[in-house]
C-alpha cells in the first residue's frame, strides 16, 4: 500500500448522497488515508454545514458559485498532498476494503491512474470504461450501454464477460478514478473548459500522453447511484452541458470531427 491517500468529493445539492458517500468512506477508513477533501459546488442545502458538523476533520471548500466539476477537482487536486489521490462522486458508495483494492492494483501494475468496476444500487454494472473517443469508439460504448441495461441472461452474461477482465484501458469513469497526485500535476490536472462530462475522458487521454497507463479493475467495487445528483448538479440542463462538453471535446482532440458534430446538433434543435 502507498504511504498515504487524499479524496476528493465534488457536490452540490447532493447533501443526503454526500452524507452516504462520506459515511461508506469513514465506516472502513482506506490504508493510509490522510485528507478528504469536500468541494462544495454553491449549494443551497447545507451540504457544507452538514459535512463540518458531522466529520469535523474534513477540508470543506464551499464555494460561492459553481464552478463545474472540473474545476472544483482541481481546487482540492491542488491542496492534495499525499502520493495517491481518489476523486469520488457525492453519489458513489464505497464498501469496505474497495478502496484499499483498488490502490493495491494501481501500485502492483505501475498504472498512473485506475478505475473501479461501477454497478447501481440493484447491482445492475456499469460501462465505467472505453476506447478514446471518436464516432466509431462512441457507437460501440453506446452498444455497451445499452446492453448493460437489459435484464435478459444473454446481456448479463456478455456484459459480465466485458467486466471480470482486468485491463489496461483508454479511459475510466471519473466517478471513481484513482490517480497519482504527481502524474496529475505534470499532465496540467482535468481541462477546467468541461463544466461536467468527457473531463474523465479528456484527463486520462493527457495522463496516456505522458506514457502512464489507465487501468480498469473488476477486483475492487462501488456502488454509483447515477442519475440521482445530475439534475441538481447541472440545474441549466444535463444535455446542454453534456453537448457543449462533447464539442469542445472534439474541438480539441478530432478538430476535423468537431463541425459534423456541430452540424449534427443544429439539425436536432440543440445547436452549440
Amino acid at each position: 500500500m502507498s504511504d498515504g491517500l487524499d479524496i476528493v468529493i465534488v457536490s452540490h445539492n447532493t447533501r443526503d448522497e454526500l452524507i452516504d458517500c462520506l459515511s461508506s468512506v469513514f465506516a472502513a477508513p482506506p490504508t493510509g488515508l490522510r485528507t478528504v477533501f469536500v468541494v462544495d459546488n454553491a449549494s443551497a442545502d447545507g451540504s457544507a454545514a452538514a459535512v463540518r458538523e458531522r466529520w469535523p476533520a474534513v477540508d470543506v471548500l464551499a464555494l460561492d458559485r459553481n464552478l463545474g466539476f472540473a474545476a472544483a477537482n482541481n481546487l482540492a487536486l491542488r491542496r492534495a498532498a499525499a502520493p495517491l489521490v481518489l476523486l469520488l462522486n457525492s453519489d458513489t458508495v464505497a464498501p469496505a476494503g474497495a478502496i484499499d483494492t483498488l490502490a493495491a492494483r494501481l501500485l502492483e501494475t505501475g498504472a498512473v491512474a485506475a478505475g473501479p468496476r461501477l454497478v447501481d444500487a440493484r447491482g445492475r454494472p456499469e460501462i465505467s470504461f472505453g476506447r478514446m473517443l471518436s464516432p466509431w469508439t462512441e457507437l460501440v460504448q453506446r452498444r455497451r450501454v445499452r446492453l448493460a441495461a437489459r435484464d435478459t441472461p444473454a446481456a448479463r452474461r456478455a456484459v459480465d464477460r466485458l467486466l471480470s477482465q482486468e485491463r489496461v484501458v483508454d479511459w475510466v469513469s471519473g466517478a471513481c478514478l484513482l490517480v497519482r497526485r504527481t502524474e496529475a500535476l505534470a499532465a496540467g490536472l482535468l481541462d477546467e473548459r468541461y463544466f461536467m462530462y468527457e473531463e474523465d475522458v479528456d484527463f486520462c487521454a493527457a495522463l496516456r500522453a505522458r506514457g502512464g497507463r489507465i487501468l480498469f479493475t473488476p477486483r475492487a467495487g462501488i456502488v454509483h447511484l447515477r442519475g440521482r445528483s445530475i439534475g441538481r448538479a447541472a440545474p441549466s440542463g444535463a444535455a446542454s452541458h453534456y453537448d457543449r462538453s462533447h464539442v469542445a471535446f472534439y474541438a480539441k482532440h478530432a478538430p476535423r470531427w468537431a463541425p459534423l458534430l456541430r452540424l449534427w446538433l443544429a439539425l436536432r434543435g440543440r445547436k452549440r
